[in-house]
């Protein structure tokens, strides 16, 4: 039987590592960058065509290759970062693996120009599909330029199954952002079909966050800083009211290299107990600093899973630490012993009579047994949770006291009467024939509008008003793209949303019926609500706009409502196709029945 065992060519080889390393555009970007960073560079530029499909190309100020270096970078583990087994355990670089370049090379067209430090001539390169094709002398500046053209031109089934240049641009900006945050000493810009996306001078850490995230973020900061002989932590972190129910502005990073922890999260989002509800996730922008000897970095293709040598003593140290911010800044609850004005206890004066003690009336014949004096006793009750409670319980008292059967919708109810009551304003209480009917007022509303919208995206029918005074915003450049990639059917829905200059947005119009209190804020939750629905447009897209439009357009939990807007509420609701359940499935409608009433009493 011959031998079957055989090695692979390079470029099949190189085209098997591209598949861990090279998913997207975005990770081109990623691996150009970290290079550029690990070679010194003061100065790294950007530009993208196509998001990415046609052209990503990375400028570099840095120390440059010598003509020898520049066509070994391009070699299989091949790097200047590890000499030996034991350097594994002190590394300080982004790279290191030496299989970047090679995975890129394999899958694109490269063209390579970069001088090194103090020469008078630089070296061009070009390769496709890792076989070179050109090599020889050429004038640059001083650095390097990546040019990598075609991505996937020789592998159609990756190429096939990128998304749309929108959310492929969407990647591409993440992990720009990964690669800014941890090094504010270096100028970065970014360009997308000749337009300018960011353009980030050298600063602070603060600095860089509010240029990467807008203005607003700045004043949801609080700073963040322990530092003890196992683990330095620097950094920020939300305030509450920053949080959101989607993942967006958490970063941690180790060593200035970002990181993914879910462990670390949790020690984050248990020091937020208490302040946040459960679904909310705070905002933190955390820097490590450890000893690279105490860490491992390679357990992952592209090094964003870390392991810790002693994780849940940094567990309790980051917990501490946050804890300890969100005190020093008055976010956790506490009390003011010193403030002395908080109790004013009036001064008796000469000549002041002495307070007298309460008189309590009290009937010396009162009987309890006595059937009058019981109905009586009870009609105050009644009247007393009418003035409270702001419900006809009268009328409730009496039908459930006779053993009365109770109307099965209220239009049996006293028209004159009220119908209907609010529990904490978030639940609106009915009752019905077999018992109490609690209703979720946001998902009521958000099934209500969820059929409303999607009935409009079916029919391509507007229903918008004019803003009076329209509304001008800043947001993040990624905020800006998922706009713009929903941005027909925001049409549709009613939005009319202008696009003045960079990251600006002017909101004009808004769809009918909508709260437009707070138009950007409402956006911001159509955003969050959209990302978490869904990652690229696909089947179902339209069902997942109009679900986000409905939650970002819904009445929040805490808003009191009228008797005619409870009464239109849940006609509105019951006309609808699904009136149980809300568009994410959850329920709206529980009957707690006159069985469950009476075992409360047992």
């Amino acid at each position: 039987m011959p031998d079957i065992i055989k090695l692979l060519p390079d470029s099949v080889a190189n085209q098997i590592a591209a598949g861990e390393v090279i998913q997207r555009p975005a990770s081109v970007v990623k691996e150009l960058m970290e290079n550029a960073v690990d070679a010194g560079a003061g100065k790294i530029s950007v530009m993208i065509k196509d998001s990415g499909k046609t052209l990503i190309q990375v400028i570099d100020d840095g120390w440059g290759m010598s003509e020898t270096d520049a066509r070994l970078s391009f070699e299989r583990h091949a790097t200047s970062k590890i000499s030996s087994a034991s350097d594994l355990f002190a590394i300080s670089t982004k790279g290191f693996r030496g299989e970047a370049l090679a995975s890129v090379a394999a899958v694109s067209m490269v063209e390579l120009r970069t001088r090194k430090k103090g020469t008078e001539t630089g070296t061009l390169i070009v390769i496709s599909g890792s076989k070179v094709e050109a090599q020889e002398p050429c004038s640059c500046p001083e650095g390097s330029s990546f040019s990598v053209k075609n991505l996937f031109y020789n592998i159609p089934a990756r190429r096939k199954f990128l998304k749309s240049d929108m959310t492929e641009f969407r990647h591409i900006i993440n992990e720009f952002q990964k690669v800014v945050m941890s090094h504010p000493e270096i100028r970065f810009s970014l360009h997308h079909n000749e337009s300018e996306i960011y353009n980030l001078t050298t600063g602070n850490f603060r600095q860089r966050i509010t240029a990467v995230f807008g203005k607003q973020i700045n004043h949801d900061l609080i700073n963040l800083e322990t530092d003890t002989s196992l683990i330095s932590i620097k950094g920020f972190i939300g305030k509450p009211e920053s949080a959101r129910r989607t993942y967006g502005e958490q970063f941690f990073f180790i060593n200035r290299r970002f990181m993914k922890h879910p462990y670390f999260h949790k020690a984050v989002s248990e020091a937020y107990q208490n302040i946040l509800p459960a679904e909310a996730i705070p905002t933190y922008f955390i820097f490590l600093e450890a000893d690279p000897a105490s860490i491992d970095i390679n357990i992952h293709p592209t090094k964003t899973e870390i392991k810790f040598e002693d994780e849940r003593s940094i567990w309790q140290i980051l917990m501490a630490s946050v804890r300890e911010a969100l005190g020093r800044f008055n976010i956790v609850p506490s009390l003011d012993f010193e403030n002395e004005s908080l109790i004013e206890i009036p001064v008796r004066k000469s000549g002041d009579s002495m307070p007298q003690p309460p008189v309590i009336e009290i009937n010396p014949g009162y009987n309890p047994f006595d059937s009058d004096e019981q109905a009586s006793h009870k009609t105050g009750l009644i009247e007393k949770f009418e003035r409270e409670n702001t419900a006809n319980w009268e009328k409730l008292y009496s039908a459930l006291e006779k053993g009365e059967e109770l109307p099965e919708t209220t239009a049996g109810i006293n028209e004159t009467g009220r119908k209907f009551f609010q529990i904490r304003n978030k639940y609106i209480v009915c009752p019905v024939k077999s018992g109490l009917m609690l209703i979720d007022q946001k998902r009521a509303h958000e099934r209500i509008l969820f059929e409303k919208f999607l009935e409009c995206l079916s029919k391509n029918r507007s229903i918008s008003q004019t803003e009076l005074f329209p509304v001008s915003a800043e947001l993040n450049p990624a905020d800006i793209l998922v706009l713009k990639e929903i941005g027909d059917d925001l049409k549709i829905l009613g939005f009319n949303i202008g696009f003045p200059g960079k990251n600006r947005i002017i909101v004009k119009g808004l769809p009918s019926g909508s709260d437009s209190s707070d138009p950007v804020g409402m956006l911001g939750i159509l955003i969050e609500e959209f990302r978490n629905a869904r990652s690229d447009l696909a089947a179902g897209a339209r069902e997942k706009l109009a679900a986000a439009m409905a939650a970002a357009s819904a009445i929040p939990y805490g808003k009191s409502l009228t008797q005619s807007e409870m009464e239109n509420l849940f006609d509105s609701l019951f006309a609808c196709s699904a009136p149980n359940y809300s568009p994410k499935g959850k329920s709206i409608v529980i009957i707690i029945t006159l069985e469950d009433i009476d075992k409360k009493f047992k």
